[in-house]
């Protein structure tokens, strides 16, 4: 188990360099989160984490939450509750990349004779972390500054598809070409760069060049920038299947054999708590057994030697560490506070957590599942559909069960023996995220998270075990993706069948649909779906377009709102619909006003966000 955090938001912050270059303005606003500050606590990034703010704009979620809880509602409505709610990923991002400058530009202010392949390594993940916050960035707000030195000369947005792209995959391809192959805990290498590469290209041929299926090979060349590290003039589809192909041949990565095994609810103590009771000898520790697990090889859970943190099947992921305190710093909208000491622990256990009425730690209601904020509630869409995809539309003959479903989420009107609902809560649909769900032990107290009882480091320092001691790695890159981008460019289906294979379903021809099914099921809660939606729907797609319907089909779902189970009501939109919502923004998010008036024109607001449209501004449904 990793007592300590060396996570993709610092890998660019761990060097000797300094410099006093400021990053976009002299306003403290921006440099805020400069040189002189950033990171200076690991979750900087992770307190934003993109991948949960795109789950939650997807199909996969509700904001749901609490009645108090309506900027994550606004996120999921695709609307603001104020002109500056996204501000922080903005200076959050350009922060990592003053970062990543800051270590390019003065990698050779020291001598590296007789080191040279650990000055291109630190080179290379500075190339390679640039390219990813502003792949984030660009992906969450569009069109935006090109920052690629921390002296700026130019403030102005430029335009994503023809200025940024060719960058980010510029700065992924030094990455490539300068670090080397080992697998280093935390940090990035060759394999890594590529995948990321493969992640952006799609996302840019899907998006902009509105490629509908990349398997026609279809997709044109991007050009490059020369740098150290990129002397290409340009990038093919057929060099990003090189580089994925590369991956496989390495070796160096794989499936585990276990779906489950990948999360923290199939760690060994839950697992011997299960068949403490399954024997006879009777449980030792309590009575509860978590009979989804009890079938795993003891070998293949959580916390064995391979599984878990730091996997064979693990690219790339933010890593965590028991550190986390109250403390406060950094500062967002209306001069507002949040917390980035709490981040060293992965508060996604906690926003995702079950949100339990009045049961907090009664192990007969949530066995082996802890309380959290129950933000994020999984939509009825993804349960529907993928039981709907499980049935094969009626034919007995192709019905089969994925494990992938109940691996991700929880059934909590069938799975949980004694569930009940709060009554601050909306948008219960009936289900949580397993996944990234806080787990316990029967041998525990209260909320204890079972890290408590893995080894006394683990114990947090916030005093609140339930939002301080979770440590499950948050995964931004896994072999499957490589196997199902590879199926996707290329249309062979081996690739693909081997994810299926695992996940225990009917192995099946290449399809752009069979695609799209794999990728959404595979990855559910992991942060990927929405862009994968968006680069499916073209940049301008319109209400007709791939995501705009998935978005909408939430509309006239059945949802608990204040515990009243017995009178359900129907999911709509706060303000007009999500599929005109969809339209008019393409998935980007307001860019914050504060950010627009201090580069004085040379920012402008993205479509869809005129203020002054209600249809852009939060309603409560609910109070």
């Amino acid at each position: 188990m990793k007592k300590y955090i060396l996570s993709a938001v610092v890998v660019c912050t761990a060097t000797v360099f300094t410099s006093c270059n400021d990053m976009l303005d002299t306003d403290p606003r921006v440099t805020d989160a400069t040189q002189a500050t950033f990171p200076g606590k690991i979750g900087d990034v992770e307190a934003l984490n993109p991948f949960y703010w795109w789950e939650i704009m997807s199909d996969n979620c509700y904001g749901s939450g609490g009645l108090q809880d309506n900027k994550v509602k606004a996120m999921h409505h695709l609307v603001e509750m104020s002109v500056d709610q996204y501000q922080q990923a903005f200076v959050l991002l350009y922060g990592g990349i003053n970062r990543a400058n800051n270590q390019i530009e003065t990698i050779d202010n020291v001598s590296w004779k007789g080191q040279e392949a650990k000055r291109n390594q630190l080179l290379g993940e500075g190339y390679f972390m640039r390219g990813l916050y502003t792949l984030w960035l660009t992906q969450l707000f569009g069109d935006v500054p090109l920052i690629t030195s921390t002296t700026i000369t130019n403030r102005a947005e430029v335009d994503a598809e023809t200025l940024i792209y060719p960058q980010i995959l510029s700065d992924f391809v030094s990455g490539m070409n300068l670090m080397g192959t080992t697998k280093s805990s935390g940090h990035a290498n060759k394999y890594v760069a590529e995948a990321f590469a493969a992640r952006a290209y799609m996302f840019w041929a899907g998006f902009y060049k509105k490629v509908g299926e990349l398997a026609s090979g279809s997709a044109p060349a991007i050009d490059l920038v020369k740098q150290e590290g990129c002397e290409k003039e340009s990038l093919s589809q057929a060099d990003i299947i090189a580089g994925l192909k590369e991956i496989v041949g390495s070796g160096a990565y794989k499936l585990l054999e276990d779906y489950r095994s990948l999360w923290q609810y199939s760690n060994s103590m839950v697992w011997d708590e299960a068949h403490d009771n399954e024997d006879g000898t009777g449980n030792k520790e309590g009575t509860h057994a978590y009979e989804f697990i009890a079938d795993m090889k003891r070998e293949n859970c959580f916390d064995q030697p391979g599984m878990g943190n730091g996997n064979d099947e693990e690219l790339f992921g933010i890593q965590f560490m028991n550190a986390s305190s109250w403390g406060i710093n950094g500062q967002i909208e209306n001069g507002g506070t949040y917390s980035t000491a709490r981040m060293y622990c992965n508060y996604l256990s906690c926003w995702w957590a079950l949100r339990v009425n009045g049961n907090n730690g009664n192990r007969d209601c949530t066995y082996p599942f802890t309380q959290g904020w129950g933000q994020g509630t999984p939509s009825c869409n993804i349960w529907d559909d993928w039981t709907a995809a499980e049935n094969a539309g009626g034919d007995a003959s192709k019905q089969y069960k994925d494990i992938r479903k109940l691996g991700s989420l929880i059934d909590c009107d069938h799975e949980l023996a004694a569930y009940s609902y709060v009554k601050d809560d909306c948008e219960e649909s009936g289900y949580a995220v397993k996944k990234w769900c806080g787990v316990t032990l029967d041998a525990l107290t209260g909320d204890t998270p079972w890290w408590h009882a893995v080894n006394a480091d683990f114990k947090g320092t916030l005093d609140n075990p339930m939002q301080g001691e979770h440590f499950e790695d948050f995964y931004l890159m896994r072999y499957a993706d490589v196997l199902l981008m590879l199926t996707e460019l290329t249309g062979d289906a081996s690739y693909m069948n081997q994810v299926q294979k695992r996940a225990g379903v009917p192995e099946t021809a290449y399809s752009l649909k069979a695609v799209q099914d794999e990728r959404r099921w595979e990855f559910a809660f992991e942060g990927i779906r929405f862009n994968d939606m968006r680069r499916w729907s073209g940049k301008d797609g319109g209400e007709g377009c791939y995501a705009a319907k998935a978005l909408q089909a939430q509309a006239g779902k059945q949802v608990v709102v204040k515990g009243q189970v017995a009178n359900k009501v129907s999911m709509k939109h706060m303000t007009c619909s999500w599929a005109k919502r969809y339209a008019d923004t393409d998935g980007f998010l307001s860019k914050p006003q504060s950010q627009i008036t201090l580069m004085e024109g040379n920012l402008k607001q993205n479509k869809g966000w005129d203020a002054s449209n209600p249809e852009t501004q939060y309603v409560d449904l609910y109070n």
